[in-house]
């Protein structure tokens, strides 16, 4: 985590006056982070999915419940705290239309989803010599935002 997140982190919680939670993160959501940081904070992404694979290949912890995550921008800046509702693993063939829409992208149709999800996959697949399948297993998360970076 770099410093402005820690400190947007540490400030939040000392404000709230409470102990800070012991596992958060900082990360940038995948394509377009600066857009999907938008969706987050206007409240219309609720949800997020990453391949299974790309956790296991960097020996990544997944996430659980009750984990904090900063959201960063496509410069690193922190601009909100999500707190992790739920995950579950998944085949992407299997992922049900409400989590599709939850995230939020695009029309916000399951159609859209798949494509851009697909596509998405498809490439990050390749670029570690592997090919994409429609059971390919995701980590789909969903989450609450907690606080916009003022």
């Amino acid at each position: 985590m770099n410093q402005a997140a820690q400190n947007y982190w540490n400030d939040f919680w000392k404000l709230k006056g409470e102990e800070i939670p012991k596992y958060v993160s900082a990360w940038q959501f995948g394509d377009n982070p600066n857009y999907l940081a938008q969706l987050v904070i206007e409240g219309i992404k609720t949800a997020t999915c990453s391949g299974l694979i790309f956790y296991e290949m960097e020996n990544e912890r997944l996430p659980c419940v009750d984990d904090y995550s900063i959201i960063l921008n496509s410069h690193d800046e922190p601009l909100a705290i999500i707190k992790t509702v739920d995950v579950q693993i998944m085949p992407m063939d299997e992922v049900p239309e409400e989590f599709a829409i939850a995230e939020g992208e695009g029309d916000r149709t399951y159609q859209y989803w798949k494509d851009t999800h697909e596509k998405f996959f498809t490439a990050a697949l390749k670029e570690i010599g592997q090919e994409f399948s429609a059971d390919i297993k995701l980590v789909c998360e969903r989450f609450t935002l907690i606080d916009v970076k003022k």
